[in-house]
């Protein structure tokens, strides 16, 4: 810690970073019934803490290493920092990034003076790419975290910290993906306020650090999840890994709702838009005060970026209620007969309805999909569904179920008769021309499509739901077909929503 206490102090981040305030969240605070403060990272000029450590690497090149140039593989914040910071010191800097990366990345890199160059499918393509050109070319590679200057340079955030709140502190929460942010936060305030927690927070689709900490060393993960796609690593840095298992306190992991729902805390206090990253890890802080998990004192979440898709936004509102609590998904039979629809509205008072998806299906019961707004969280859900079962009505809860929530809730009334050996899967699509084709291309023409629904939620890959006609003798070929597409999947067919309404 002492070498790392060292480095921050004498960092050179300020060269073209700023000190970014620390935020009151008023709103929040007083429904939480704690003091939240908010660390505003979303104000650097890239938008992004990432500028700290990229600048403090670079600045220690020396003159021989400088004339040779930079090079990262990046397709967001890293690349931006990089670029900037290559400008300013008057350094050639290349950027990898995938050629997925959206047009607004690509220019926001160009426009900080980054030279980008455009490889393979995914970042770990980008990343094999740049290494190739670096052992050809002799460029510099500025690793994106597990670099000690990459690493003081973000600890840079922490001696901010306790200077902008000098009084009791009970935890600071902090983003983690390959780990820099919170191996550079904790050496700092653990070399000099040992008693203040210091808690990463991860996604659970990505939750790498986590992982690493229960192997006892670094591992992959067989995939990640991309909603919060500033934290997407598949394995965190042996340094960074060496320094959190020994300074954090804890690891908590959220949903991408509980994200969403952070994204409207903060719009909410300072009409500032986070992206998933970046309200991290206020979802973390809010769990844990929520479980009555929290430390007493000041806790703070880092808001470590703000670079975020405008298209992004209309996913995130969508799910946000959800993320609060605020919102319940169920699966509803009711009595197929005049005035069922009456008597169920009855029965909820007068909560208010935001969801109600029907079709008329032969039968003696209606299966119906309903969204009810919620003001007690899950303990009013509760009563809601204990209400409706009193009363001879069958429910699933669909809250946490993500095919009712991405696919279902927009595709009730599919059902088809005589419709035999269908199995449905969920794929991540990667948006880019030729992604469906590729899955297309080699289906035999027994496996006849018999579903599909794609939605576009403005990131860098799409969400597909789809049925496939599969007789039983060939399911392993099928399987063997699209495991060798490469696209991350799940096995829906027994998904209760599926069941109830396709």
């Amino acid at each position: 810690m002492q070498d790392y206490v060292r480095r921050i102090l004498t960092s050179s981040v300020y060269e073209v970073a700023e000190e970014t305030p620390l935020d009151a969240m008023p709103l929040l605070s007083a429904r939480l019934g704690v003091e939240v403060l908010l660390k505003r990272e979303d104000m650097q000029p890239v938008f992004s803490f990432k500028i700290r450590g990229a600048h403090n690497r670079i600045a220690q090149l020396n003159p021989e290493e400088r004339a040779r140039g930079v090079i990262c593989a990046s397709a967001g914040n890293h690349a931006q920092g990089v670029a900037l910071s290559a400008h300013r010191l008057g350094i050639r800097a290349i950027v990898v990034m995938p050629t997925t990366t959206p047009v607004i990345k690509i220019n926001a890199v160009r426009k900080r003076g980054g030279e980008v160059v455009l490889f393979g499918d995914g970042f770990d393509a980008a990343r094999a790419h740049a290494a190739a050109l670096a052992d050809k070319h002799g460029y510099v590679v500025v690793h994106p975290f597990d670099d000690p200057d990459v690493i003081a340079g973000q600890g840079t955030i922490g001696m901010e910290l306790l200077r902008q709140h000098p009084g009791p502190i009970g935890a600071i929460y902090v983003p983690v993906g390959g780990g820099g942010l919170a191996a550079g936060i904790a050496a700092f305030v653990k070399f000099l306020r040992p008693d203040i927690r210091v808690i990463g927070v991860e996604p659970e689709e990505a939750a790498s650090m986590k992982a690493a900490i229960a192997a006892g060393h670094p591992v992959a993960l067989d995939q990640v999840g991309l909603f919060a796609d500033g934290v997407a690593v598949r394995q965190v840095g042996d340094e960074t890994f060496r320094i959190c298992r020994e300074l954090l306190d804890d690891i908590v992991t959220v949903t991408a709702d509980e994200i969403c729902a952070a994204i409207k805390d903060i719009f909410d206090d300072h009409r500032a838009i986070a992206e998933p990253a970046g309200a991290l890890a206020l979802a973390g802080l809010r769990r844990q005060v929520e479980l009555g998990a929290a430390p007493q004192g000041a806790l703070i979440a880092i808001n470590s970026g703000a670079n975020v898709n405008f298209d992004r936004l209309r996913y995130v509102a969508e799910r946000a209620e959800i993320g609060e609590r605020a919102e319940a998904l169920l699966a509803v039979e009711i009595p197929e007969r005049p005035g069922s629809y009456r008597a169920f509205i009855r029965l909820l008072g007068q909560r208010s309805i935001t969801e109600f998806n029907y079709r008329f299906a032969p039968g003696e019961t209606a299966k119906i999909f309903v969204g009810v707004k919620l003001t007690r969280g899950d303990a009013e859900k509760h009563e809601i569904i204990a209400l409706l079962e009193d009363n001879g009505l069958k429910v699933i809860d669909l809250t946490d179920n993500e095919v009712a929530k991405l696919h279902v809730r927009y595709m009730v009334g599919g059902r088809v008769a005589n419709l035999d050996d269908e199995v449905v899967y969920r794929f991540q699509f990667p948006e880019r021309p030729g992604a469906l084709l590729k899955f297309l291309e080699g289906l035999k023409d027994e496996w006849n499509i018999s579903l599909f629904h794609y939605r576009n939620h403005g990131a860098d890959y799409g969400r597909v739901l789809v049925g496939v006609q599969v007789p039983l003798r060939t399911r392993a070929d099928f399987i063997e077909h699209i495991d060798a597409i490469g696209f991350p999947y799940w096995e829906e067919t027994d998904n209760p929503a599926y069941r109830q309404f396709l």
